[in-house]
Order: C-alpha cells, then sequence, then structure tokens
C-alpha cells in the first residue's frame, strides 16, 4: 500500500427553469480500500431525468460495490429503467471510475463525454477498448496512479456548452482540455477543479443552461494530517495530557481560542505573540503567534465563519473567492482543513469559558459544541478522515 489517497469533489447545474437535476454523482467506498465513482445523466431533463440518472447511478454504484461484472449492470439497468418514449432509450448514459487500493484506476464509460486524465497538469491519453453489451458501445480502461492524477468526468451539458449564443457548436472536448491545462495548478482541490470548470460552462451558456451540466474530478494525493486544538480540558489536571496527544500528532498544528493558546504556549514553553492586531476581516478577530504552532486564532466566532465556508462548499462553492486568498484567521484555517488535509483530528476541550456565561454574548458551551460537530460532519462529506478527543 501507498500513501495515497482520493481527493473528489463535484458540482452541477441544472438546465434553465428545471428545479431539479437530470444528473447525478454518486461515490461508494468498498471494504477492500477501493473508492467508486459514478456520474450518470438522465435523458432529457427535469424530473424524469433526474429519477432516470439517481436509479442508474444507485444500481451501478451497488452492483459494482457488490463485485458484479459490468455485462450484468449495463443489463439490469436496461430491464429495470422505463423505456423513453421517444428515444426508446431504457436508461441514461454513465460514467464509472473505481480507484483500486490507489494504485489503479478502472474507467467504464457509455456515451458520456469521456473522462479526462489530468497528468502533471497536462492530457494523457489512455488505453480504451471498446467492448459490445446489450447492443451498447462500452468503453473500458485501465490506468496506473500517479500522484496528482487528476481523472475529470462531466455530463454533456459541458460539452454543449455556448450552442447558439457564444459558440456555434458548442465547447468541444478539445477545448476542455486546454481551458483545464491553462488553469491548472496541482494546489487545486477536486472541488475547486470541477468549480473552475463548471462556471466556465456556464459563463459560456450565459447563465442560462441549456441542459443539465455536471463536473466532477477525481484527485489523486498525499495523505496530509492535520491538527485541530480548541477549548481547554474540563479538568485543569487533564492540561498536559492533551497537550502532549496534540503536539505529538504528525502534521500541522491549529490553536484555536484564547485561554487555549495561553495554554498552547505555556506547554511549550513559549509566549503568545499578539503584535500589533491586524484585523484583515473587520468581523474576524485577528491571530497570534506561538512558537512551534502553525496558525493560532480566536475561538468560536473564527470557527463559526469555518462552518459557513465549510457548508457553501459542499454546495454551490461560491464563497471560494473569499476565503481562498484572504489573510484572516477564518480564511487560513478554511484553507488547511479544505485544501490540505486529507486526514484531520481535533482536540476539544469541554471547560465551560467564563466569558461565553455573558448573557449578552450570543455564545455559550453548546453553540462551541455543536460548532465542532456541524464542521467534522462537514469535513467528512468532502472526503476527510475525522477524529474528535474530547477532554
Amino acid at each position: 500500500m501507498n500513501n495515497l489517497c482520493t481527493d473528489i469533489g463535484y458540482r452541477s447545474i441544472n438546465k434553465h427553469g428545471e428545479q431539479l437535476c437530470g444528473d447525478q454523482v454518486r461515490v461508494i467506498e468498498q471494504d477492500d480500500n477501493s473508492t467508486i465513482v459514478v456520474l450518470a445523466d438522465g435523458l432529457g431533463s427535469g424530473v424524469k431525468a433526474s429519477i432516470l440518472s439517481t436509479l442508474t447511478s444507485t444500481i451501478i454504484s451497488t452492483m459494482i460495490a457488490g463485485s458484479m461484472p459490468i455485462e450484468d449492470c449495463v443489463s439490469t439497468i436496461a430491464a429495470t429503467l422505463p423505456v423513453c418514449e421517444v428515444r426508446g432509450v431504457a436508461y441514461s448514459t454513465f460514467t464509472i471510475v473505481r480507484i483500486v487500493h490507489n494504485e489503479a484506476a478502472e474507467i467504464i464509460q457509455y456515451d458520456n463525454p469521456h473522462v479526462i486524465l489530468l497528468r502533471g497538469g497536462k492530457n494523457f491519453v489512455y488505453p480504451e477498448t471498446a467492448t459490445e453489451i446489450g447492443g451498447k458501445t462500452i468503453y473500458r480502461s485501465k490506468v496506473l496512479l500517479e500522484e496528482n492524477d487528476a481523472f475529470v468526468l462531466m455530463s454533456d451539458g459541458a460539452i454543449f456548452a455556448g450552442v447558439g449564443k457564444s459558440l456555434n457548436y458548442g465547447w468541444q472536448r478539445d477545448n476542455i482540455i486546454e481551458f483545464l491545462e491553462t488553469v491548472y495548478d496541482s494546489g487545486f482541490t477536486a472541488k475547486t477543479l470541477s468549480t473552475i470548470l463548471l462556471d466556465e460552462c456556464n459563463k459560456l451558456y450565459e447563465n442560462e443552461p441549456g441542459d443539465d451540466t455536471t463536473v466532477c474530478t477525481v484527485k489523486i494525493r498525499q495523505r496530509q494530517p492535520m491538527n485541530l486544538l480548541i477549548g481547554p480540558p474540563s479538568d485543569p489536571k487533564d492540561v498536559n495530557k492533551m497537550m502532549s496527544l496534540f503536539f505529538s500528532k504528525e502534521g500541522k498544528h491549529i490553536v484555536c481560542g484564547g485561554t487555549t493558546s495561553t495554554l498552547a504556549a505555556e506547554f511549550l514553553g513559549k509566549t503568545v505573540d499578539t503584535g500589533l492586531p491586524l484585523y484583515v476581516d473587520p468581523d474576524i478577530p485577528p491571530i497570534s503567534k506561538i512558537e512551534g504552532v502553525d496558525l493560532v486564532t480566536e475561538g468560536v466566532i473564527t470557527i463559526s465563519r469555518v462552518l459557513d465556508y465549510a457548508k457553501n462548499y459542499l454546495e454551490t462553492n461560491e464563497q471560494y473567492t473569499d476565503w481562498s486568498y484572504k489573510k484572516d484567521g477564518a480564511s487560513l484555517i478554511s484553507r488547511m482543513l479544505f485544501e490540505e488535509a486529507t486526514d484531520i483530528n481535533f482536540f476539544v476541550g469541554r471547560a465551560v469559558n467564563p466569558a461565553h456565561q455573558n448573557p449578552n454574548l450570543p455564545i455559550n458551551f453548546n453553540i462551541k459544541m455543536r460548532l465542532v460537530d456541524e464542521l467534522s460532519e462537514a469535513l467528512r462529506k468532502m472526503g476527510k478522515r475525522i477524529k474528535v478527543s474530547y477532554f
């Protein structure tokens, strides 16, 4: 086994005027340390397309996870889904990427734009084998993985972007490859790369998409542990134990909260350097410095903003430009947790902060616990491995 892992991020936009998306992405983790990603594109748009793509992605991912042959998957889909009265076709198109032990990728494609593989930021032409299953041409590939490989899956809304508007014949796959090679940065997460491509599609549609459009990126990267400490322990006797465990962990260390940072500095035999307070964001308290700690911030207010960014990241990711370059504590934590980290350890103290008991402050112990719980869950949905330890 290697130290690689998969970073998966996707976004969709609906056809203009439709409430539901006819595309569906489904991710399943297998017990044998393999990951299955299915992108299904239901025929047409709206409710019918949404049902078709949901059924297709669910059936395929469940059967593949159960080690069923692809032939059985396709025949099952054909027998299960209703036939389109106009086209006479019984199921949606689909793309399957299965990452096996983070060593190899199996790609299975039917009628969606073919997966683009970026290796070193450039298009990599991988081998494809065409087979006939139930009268349909299925393309299959197997690729040995390298660090920073990025597989870009998309529905056909991407290559139709701009038809009849900014482009005569849509955005062809070669044009998309050229665009991706131009904007690619090895530091981009899968979600960021998907967002950049989807936003460009939406621009070509002049913000009125003519078809459901989905982009899903699967990026292969090294595991990166991250550790975040917030709040002192409920029993003062546990301070050394909490700090010892926290600072013994591999990876970067983030300390949140005034009292917490004071305790961390005392444990390290250092001082908290507040310097001249720099309010990069007037709503976020300034950061401090402790030698031996990667980032020191205020607690609840900062983490609350990080949670807001995390929720948006999982949805439209429109706030990416708010946190992707700013220097305030919430933006710095967001970049470290969302973009850098793959494995995150939370060390949460249960002590009640007397300052938070002021009835004029909208902060209490329960809010801090809820923030940690919700942020942990959001990060899990991003595909992070999360461990929370309470003291």
